[in-house]
């Protein structure tokens, strides 16, 4: 399965960016990551539905796009785990996760969306996000390889 973390926004060096490559090179899956930027000075409404079209731009037809967005569902691990392996198994080979700018997502990306997923009703540095998004990718995989790392609750 190919990933692509389509994102608003240049992440600069630093610990954001070093946590993100932690986990994606412990990933077996193919994960890459796609910038998009809206450099002029647009009206907020505006730059949203811009950065939305940037980001959208990036999906190919077929692919599954899930959004990070705070009204989404909040998953536990082996769930987000479980709906991954789902789409792998059903052959689904692109699986595209959006995060938006620090104004949020537009419209036209939430209705296009197949999942709206939220890690939680904190708000999160978007650059903080993709670390955290790398980790519950990297643990996705191991849960579904039933490798040691995920030690979650055993109810």
């Amino acid at each position: 399965m190919q990933l692509l973390l389509a994102a608003v926004g240049k992440v600069r060096p630093g610990p954001e960016r070093d946590l993100f490559e932690h986990y994606r090179r412990r990933m077996t899956w193919s994960l890459t990551v796609k910038e998009v930027e809206e450099k002029r000075p647009l009206p907020v409404a505006e730059r949203i539905l811009r950065e939305g079209d940037l980001l959208l731009a990036q999906v190919p037809s077929g692919a599954i796009l899930v959004t990070l967005d705070e009204r989404g569902r909040q998953l536990e691990s082996p769930a987000f785990a479980e709906r991954l392996g789902a789409w792998r198994d059903d052959g689904r080979s692109h699986l595209i996760f959006a995060i938006g700018g620090a104004d949020g997502h537009s419209d036209n990306l939430r209705k296009r969306a197949d999942m709206l997923l939220s890690f939680g009703a904190m708000t999160w540095p978007h650059m903080l996000v993709r670390g955290m998004l790398a980790e519950q990718l990297y643990r996705a995989e191991c849960i579904l390889a039933n490798h040691p790392y995920h030690r979650g609750r055993s109810d």
